[in-house]
């Protein structure tokens, strides 16, 4: 029979194996964090999006609310911009713009690139666990977090990322489902320009095959059931987004929480419209209108950096039909705002009435 105590437990520090995910954006609020640390399990701050500024005020908030460990995640791909098609893509977007009497358009942008010093923040102000997605630190950033005991978290959506991470020095590993919502991990799009799309129940036991590291199941898990499976596919833990993304302590905007209590198994898509990277959330206008059009995205960062605004005037006016809302695929059973620290006590209960 398996335990709830699993290694991934002793490693962090934590009391039960479940992480909130890193969404950066907004979702992850300090309060957040610190519920989620104080019931047990692992919060974790997305700080992707986030100015070098808020992000050590934010830290220092969260280390003066908790003792408990907590993450910090951060993006590890380098910024590229490429606004060589901008023209083409503002024209596809004009009509979005309009519609939400948007009048002031940018004529120029450039991308923040933060990432380095929001490493070197979480290094100075001492946080216990860094996660990264699209890739891992380079050389030296792992050689600094290490040198400090500090633990590493890499994401990933196959087997060969895994393998990567795992030679890169991380100590832990999530294996990133397709039933994820928010952002694919993946390490490159030359290879799967949508992401790799490997379901969770396949990628996990493979990447627990694959390397000897602890791994952590992400992707379409909202319930104990969720936890109890992935720990028999060999996991040692489960992350979970969508649901925080609902919780009472979430910065999530109330159009999208109410998005994700409406919505079910069919409602989201793996779209590229909103950043220029894979990413699944519940499909709507925008969605639609972009894709319609036939203009491709601008890569990463760049198509992000032009729709802020659209995102910004929909969140102003509290509508959904043009916000980013990203969300997994198991959404049905969530229907109402829920404590995250009782969204941790109800999975592990619930478990280990299972597992006894």
């Amino acid at each position: 029979m398996f335990s709830l105590e699993t290694g991934i437990c002793q490693l962090f520090k934590i009391d039960y194996p479940i992480i909130q995910a890193g969404m950066a954006g907004g979702p992850t609020t300090v309060e957040l964090v610190t519920e989620v640390s104080n019931a047990g399990g692992l919060g974790t701050l997305g700080a992707a999006y986030m100015t070098p500024e808020a992000l050590r005020q934010a830290i220092k908030e969260i280390q003066s609310t908790t003792q408990k460990p907590f993450g910090v995640n951060i993006f590890a791909a380098p910024v590229e911009d490429d606004f060589s098609r901008l023209a083409e893509v503002q024209k596809a977007l004009s009509p979005f713009r309009s519609q939400l009497e948007i009048q002031e358009i940018q004529s120029s942008y450039q991308s923040p690139d933060w990432s380095e010093e929001q490493f070197n923040i979480c290094i100075e102000e001492g946080v216990p666990i860094i996660s990264t997605a699209f890739g891992c630190l380079l050389a030296g950033q792992m050689k600094a977090a290490k040198e400090r005991q500090i633990k590493i978290i890499a994401m990933v959506t196959t087997v060969a990322e895994a393998k990567q991470a795992e030679a890169s020095g991380a100590d832990v590993i999530v294996a990133q489902g397709s039933e994820a919502g928010g952002h694919r991990s993946s390490f490159s799009l030359d290879r799967h320009p949508a992401g790799a799309q490997i379901g969770t129940l396949s990628l996990v036991p493979q990447v627990v095959d694959a390397v000897d590291i602890p791994v952590i199941a992400a992707g379409g898990i909202v319930d104990a059931r969720g936890l109890v499976a992935s720990l028999a596919l060999g996991a040692q833990g489960v992350q979970i987004g969508t649901c925080f993304v609902g919780s009472k302590e979430s910065g999530a905007h109330r159009a999208y929480k109410q998005a994700i209590f409406n919505s079910d198994e069919e409602s989201t898509v793996v779209t590229k419209s909103f950043s220029g990277r894979p990413a699944r959330g519940i499909k709507n206008r925008f969605i639609e209108g972009f894709e319609q059009t036939g203009i491709a995205p601008l890569p990463f960062p760049s198509q992000n950096t032009i729709t802020k605004d659209i995102r910004a005037a929909a969140a102003k006016a509290d509508d959904p039909e043009f916000m980013s809302l990203w969300a997994g695929q198991s959404t049905r059973s969530l229907t109402e705002e829920v404590a995250a620290a009782e969204i941790v006590r109800t999975i592990i209960e619930e478990a280990k009435v299972m597992l006894s």
